[in-house]
């Protein structure tokens, strides 16, 4: 018989994941009547590896075949920590391990995890909105293209649906200055499109004056960038977006800006930068080893020279002064930001940003770009303090995605998919269960629909460019995007839809899966309705948005159900053969499903969506 213990059982733990400042949590271990134990105590590290207090429980009762030894403690700071139990016995003792999800294991295995965490005030309103991620220039063109003070060398692409330039030039480099024309008009021009979709919040990829066609080496934050339109654009397109109940969220670029930009100047086109003029105010702002040629930058790329972010006149700049980057944009309209490369980002950087943003407009997101477990990430030799801090509200869920293509591609079953949702649930604060940013694809990863393919695609980069999947594949994709969008809208946060996903737009690597939306599409492709159907559901479900979650599997099935108030929702995923369920309410939304009364007939990628009586 092994000890029982399970951080997600409340027989177990209590409270369920991570604490608040002051928070006492009790703890429960069930010893074997077999085992010959005294006493059991919980040890506790912390995120150094160190002892941070040893705490005893105590025999609470031992009747049947286990003996219950119970205790609580308070985290002694806000902190991240770690722990395991020593079993004492009459000989000695030994410790006792985490083995998977809910299985403990004697001198071998994984710690537990808990944090203790600030409590701060997060944006309510966001909770649960539908999201949407618009790549700018890719997503619609309204008018011709004002290219006076473009930054040179630029096109503009007179076929919309032809491919992003992908080949280097003659000097063998990637330019990416290619541009399709898309503005700021013409996301204004769509937001009904957008509103039908279910949409509460567009989020932006940079739309400050820039050289490239993705904009991520910034020359000007004070402008927009002129391809995209004006700052009236700008504030035009967030005073129609909140007429429709959409937020605004924009891509805070801070790590880095472009080399021929305002503060850097490489090319001498601004003038005063910290490369054409010796004096220049913004020299601080840059690491040189060797002025002017030599100088840290992003990942080795030259034309993405790093700032010191932690410079005064950086911070007055971005943060501080009153008509700051971060103020300016705010009462311009803008409803929060996306931290890119938040990894590099001082957590200092972050904090004072954060604050500025709630003096400026107190219901504003902040949201950062956190590729693994943002609750444990150790960026540069340090662990980061996003969630411990308060200093972000929420961010990019990357491990819910994987779990998510996993499960649709058959590299994870059930059981360890849900597995993964509750380390999810467990390790992050209760407060950002709502407000997390679960999307399948960006534009930084494949598109979704490519990912689904069971097909391999090509491995040479010019056969990829152009590469569509045959049809045979394309209705499993089709199946796979149908099924894992319906997790994605039913699970807790906010579900976020890449641009163009739903008219079924396939795309591998950058810049294949940054082509320009297709319009043509829009008004024959199922799966527009399909989405529509999940936007739908999210606004008329207050359980869907906020709600609790319970969640199981058994054999290839994946069931959770969401709870807010007296509404109760349940909906059961297949992702294996035929499986027949007993469906207990009301079916208000099926794939893949044969209905009969009381039951359900859930093919591959089959769900049902109930309402519980």
């Amino acid at each position: 018989m092994r000890i029982l213990f399970d951080s997600r059982d409340e027989r177990f733990k209590s409270p369920f994941g991570a604490l608040k400042e002051s928070q006492s949590c009790r703890f429960a271990v069930h010893v074997p009547r077999t085992c010959p134990a005294t006493g059991v105590k919980l040890i506790l590290d912390g995120e150094d590896g160190s002892t941070a207090g040893e705490y005893p429980l105590d025999q609470v009762s031992d009747a049947g075949e286990y003996v219950r030894f119970e205790g609580k403690l308070t985290l002694p700071r806000i902190g991240l920590y770690f722990y395991y139990f020593r079993v004492i016995t009459i000989g000695g003792g030994f410790r006792l391990f985490r083995e998977g999800a809910d299985r403990t294991n004697m001198e071998a295995g994984e710690l537990w995890q808990i944090s203790c965490v600030r409590d701060v005030p997060v944006p309510e309103d966001f909770r649960g909105r539908v999201m949407y991620q618009i790549f700018p220039d890719r997503f619609n063109r309204s008018g011709i293209c004002d290219t006076a003070g473009k930054l040179v060398p630029f096109c503009i692409k007179k076929d919309l649906y032809s491919l992003p330039d992908h080949r280097p030039d003659e000097w063998g480099k990637i330019n990416n200055c290619d541009f399709f024309g898309g503005n700021l008009r013409g996301i204004e021009e769509k937001l009904d499109y957008l509103s039908e979709l279910g949409v509460g919040v567009i989020y932006l990829n940079p739309i400050f004056k820039a050289w490239s066609n993705h904009r991520y080496d910034t020359a000007d934050y004070m402008k927009i960038d002129e391809l995209l339109g004006t700052e009236e654009d700008f504030s035009s397109l967030c005073r129609a977006a909140h007429a429709r109940d959409i937020k605004i969220v924009l891509d805070g670029v801070f790590n880095h800006t472009g080399s021929n930009s305002r503060s850097f100047d490489a090319k001498g086109v601004f003038g005063h930068g910290a490369v054409s003029d010796p004096q220049s105010p913004y020299r601080g702002w840059y690491d040189f080893q060797r002025w002017p040629d030599l100088y840290s930058c992003w990942w080795g790329v030259p034309t993405l020279p790093c700032v010191n972010e932690m410079n005064e006149g950086y911070l007055d700049f971005i943060i501080r002064n009153e008509d700051s980057v971060i103020a300016h944009w705010l009462r311009a309209g803008a409803d929060g930001f996306r931290l890119d490369v938040a990894d590099e980002l001082p957590d200092r950087f972050i904090a004072l940003l954060r604050e500025r943003m709630r003096q400026v407009k107190p219901d504003a997101i902040l949201i950062g770009e956190v590729w693994e477990d943002a609750s444990n990430k150790i960026s540069y030799g340090r662990r980061r303090r996003y969630f411990t801090d308060g200093e972000l509200d929420s961010v990019m869920n990357y491990p819910w995605r994987d779990a998510l293509t996993g499960l649709m591609t058959d590299r994870i079953g059930a059981g360890e998919f849900c597995r993964r949702i509750m380390d999810i649930r467990e390790n992050y604060p209760e407060r950002t269960a709502d407000l997390l940013m679960n999307f399948i694809s960006t534009h930084d990863t494949p598109r979704a629909l490519s990912l689904f393919s069971p097909e391999e695609p090509p491995e040479d980069k010019n056969a990829r460019a152009g590469y569509r999947m045959p049809s045979d594949a394309l209705k499993v994709a089709l199946k796979r995007m149908k099924c894992a969008s319906f997790l994605q809208f039913v699970l807790p946060g906010m579900p976020c839809v890449y641009y163009g996903d739903e008219v079924a737009m396939q795309g591998l690597e950058d810049p294949f899966c940054r082509c320009y939306f297709r319009w043509d599409r829009v008004k024959t492709e199922p799966l527009v309705d399909h989405y529509r159907a999940l936007g739908a559901l999210r606004k008329r479900f207050e359980s869907l948005r906020r709600g609790g979650l319970e969640i199981s599997s058994r054999k290839s099935l994946v069931t959770l159900t969401r709870t807010h108030g007296g509404e109760r929702l349940r909906a059961t995923v297949n992702v294996g053969e035929t499986a027949e369920i007993e469906t207990a309410g009301d079916v208000v939304f099926s794939l893949e499903a044969g209905l009969s009364e009381g039951k359900a007939a859930l093919k591959k990628y089959g769900a049902v969506l109930e309402i519980l009586p």
